[in-house]
């Protein structure tokens, strides 16, 4: 699967889950730490733990590695290391507080493909 795949695929699987305002940024050459981030909130705790939990399992049903899960336990800011793809799950208010679609502002963002492709 390819990178940019990986990313769609946990952007669609934020928004099946309700995340909002889910985007994809591509930092190709802008950033050693990821080639994309996948930036998306939810609104409470629960959710925020659902859409960190259903982007978990949608990368092992489809034999990703999954590197490392940050900030799982206080359901206020999940990091999903991907490799070269960065999963942010945030609480509402933890995204609007660190914004970092305002820090990768030089980062073009992809559009979020809507249909579910057969990755």
């Amino acid at each position: 699967m390819k990178i940019e795949e990986i990313a769609q695929l946990a952007a669609q699987t934020a928004m099946e889950k309700k995340g909002q305002n889910t985007i994809i940024l591509k930092l190709e050459g802008l950033s050693i730490i990821a080639d994309y981030f996948v930036i998306t909130h939810g609104n409470n705790e629960p959710q925020v733990e659902a859409i960190a939990t259903a982007i978990r399992e949608k990368m092992e049903e489809k034999g990703i590695h999954i590197r490392g899960i940050e900030g799982l336990s206080e359901k206020r800011w999940v990091l999903l290391d991907l490799g070269d793809v960065v999963v942010h799950i945030f609480h509402r208010d933890e995204r609007e507080f660190y914004h970092l679609e305002r820090i990768w502002a030089d980062a073009p963002e992809i559009p979020v493909e809507k249909e579910a492709k057969m990755y």
